[in-house]
Order: structure tokens, then sequence, then C-alpha cells
């Protein structure tokens, strides 16, 4: 067999591949829908979403106010947090990159508490309602982009990626400090609704606040997209990148505005949710065994969309009343994986 019909067996693979990923996004997104306390037949959930349905009020309200609101949630979330997590990974050439374990995460829980507690006495809980919702998304970006910043300032001088991912940990934990000052003396109110925020959830989105993720999400996954190049020059190191004369500052600067919307966005609304980030670009690379990002980013899209959406099937225990925090899901599901990593790479070492 020659080498040219290798690749083309190997293209018509990955085509097959992205085929079954993309029904498999199908097939849960209608599961998610379905499943749940309440018991509502399958028939009657595909009439409530094509509007053709004269049943029970009752389930078109569960269906298009509570179900179908979350699964869109977790899908938008897991796309975001995974797209995030890739571009991390490749800029700083480090495989346990992500926004949470890099501190992102705890930057935009610092900024929403800055907004949620240190201003709960001068804004009007009514005022924060409709303008707070794009007020979350600015300061959670705010907070996230903060971190990265510093992270940034940290990677010109140190070149150990080891060093780099520690010190990304500490200023996650110094954002982290800093919240729980202001929770100590905040009113029991605020605290009350920013300690729930903080276990992550896929459910309390509103409408609103839905569409307000929707074209922040879409923002960064474009910019993402429009980035393949950039973050496959990357690869190569940043020398390399700089010989062909690529402006390696501006391109950190738009990797990061990309993955401060992204994570700061699903922060915002969802909660700090871990692990998908760091996660999801490993299982992309396993899957397709490419270091290619027009292959990965639209392979960790589809896996990131899969990961989310089953960790929300996980957290409702279908056939109970109880919900689980989503994120002790995402963590039993990427913890194993995680020490998998570290195992087969034996130790941190630079992706390439």
């Amino acid at each position: 067999m020659s080498r040219k019909s290798e690749i083309s067996k190997f293209e018509k693979s990955r085509m097959w591949l992205f085929f079954l990923m993309s029904l498999m996004v199908l097939t849960f997104f209608l599961l998610d829908i379905i499943l749940g306390s309440v018991k509502i037949p399958f028939k009657a959930t595909l009439q409530i979403i094509f509007n053709n349905y004269t049943g029970p009020e009752e389930w078109k309200v569960i269906i298009l106010d509570f179900r179908v609101p979350r699964v869109i949630t977790a899908l938008l979330a897991g796309a975001a947090l995974s797209l995030s997590g890739l571009q991390m990974q490749t800029v700083f050439r480090n495989p346990l990159a992500g926004p949470y374990v890099l501190g992102i995460s705890a930057g935009a829980s610092l900024g929403v508490a800055i907004l949620v507690m240190g201003f709960s006495s001068v804004l009007l809980t009514g005022t924060v309602g409709k303008a707070g919702n794009w007020a979350l998304v600015i300061a959670a970006t705010l907070g996230s982009g903060l971190i990265l910043m510093l992270i940034l300032a940290v990677s010109i001088r140190i070149q150990d990626v080891m060093t780099i991912l520690i010190l990304g940990i500490l200023f996650g934990s110094v954002a982290t400090a800093l919240v729980g000052v202001m929770q100590y003396f905040s009113s029991e109110s605020m605290l009350k609704s920013f300690i729930v925020w903080t276990m992550g959830s896929l459910g309390n989105v509103s409408h609103d606040q839905l569409g307000i993720l929707s074209i922040t999400v879409i923002a960064g996954i474009i910019i993402s997209f429009g980035s393949v190049k950039i973050l496959n020059t990357m690869l190569l190191g940043e020398n390399y990148a700089r010989t062909l004369g690529l402006n390696v500052k501006s391109v950190r600067v738009i990797v990061f505005i990309s993955t401060s919307i992204l994570a700061g966005s699903v922060t915002a609304f969802c909660g700090p949710i871990g692990f998908i980030g760091i996660v999801v670009p490993h299982l992309a690379r396993l899957l397709f065994r490419t270091a290619d990002h027009k292959i990965l980013l639209p392979g960790s899209f589809l896996i990131g969309v899969i990961f989310m959406i089953t960790s929300d099937i996980m957290s409702q225990l279908p056939g109970y009343d109880q919900i689980l925090p989503i994120n002790s899901i995402t963590a039993l599901m990427g913890i194993p994986v995680i020490i998998w990593i570290i195992l087969r790479r034996k130790e941190i070492t630079p992706l390439s």
C-alpha cells in the first residue's frame, strides 16, 4: 500500500470519527432533555421541541424553561472550556495547562466576587439584574485576563514549564484568598448567593443569561478557529515563530483574549468548572493522533460537548430529585485521565 493511500485512509477514519462524535452530541443532547426527576415520554418531548404539543402544560414548561436551556448551557460550557484549555496548552507548551489549574477560573471568580460582594452595598439587586448579566461576564473576563497577564509576564522571564504551572496555581490561590477575605466581610445574603454560585451549576442560567452566554462563547470560538495557523506555529516554539515573522507578543494577547472570554463567560454564569480544559485536549490528541489545530480545535469542541453533557446527565441522578454539583462530576471523570497523562509521560515535558 502506498503512502498516499495510507494518508487517504487515515483521513477517511478521521471523517468517520467526526461523524460519530457529531451523532453522539445529538444523541446525548436529546438524552439530557429526556432524562430527569419527572418522566416525560420521548414522543411528547419531540412534540414540545418541534412546537406540535397539546398535552399537559407543566411538561412543556419543564422542557422549554428548564431542560433545553440547561443542555444548551452544557454544550456552550463544554466547547468553551475545552478550546480555552487547548489554547493554553499550546501557548505554554504545557500538558497540564488549563483554565482551572492555571488559576484562570479563580481569577474569573475573583472578578465575580468583586461585583457580587464588593459592590453589594452600592448596586441595587434589581439594577444588577439585566445590566448585571453583562457586568458578570465583563467582571469574570477581566478577572481571568488579569491572571493570564500575570502568567504571561512570568513566562517571558521563566521558560521552565513546571515553574510556570506552579506559579499559575499560586496566582489562583492568591485570587481564592482574596475571595475568602471578601466573603468574611460580606453580608449574609450576598455570601449565600456567592457560595451557591461557586458549586457550579448548568441549571441556573436564565433565558436572558443564555443569550449573553451564547454571544460571548461564539465570539471566543470564532477567535479560536481564526487562530489555527498561529497555534500551529506556536507549537514549533517561539524562536521558530519569530523567524517566520510572527509577532509572538501579539499572538499571546489574541489567544489570551479568546481564552479570557471563553473561560470568563462560562465561569460567570455556571461557576468555576474544573478539569474539562485539561482533559479534553489530550483526548482529542489521542483519538485523532495529530498536533494540527485544524483537526484538534473541532475535535476538542465535540469531545468537550460530549464530556460536559454526559457530566450533566450524571449530575442529575435520573429518576431522583437530587442534583449533584457539576464540579464533583467533572472532577470524578477528569482526575483519572490526568493521572493517566502524568503516568504516561512520567515527567512534565513541553508539548511538541
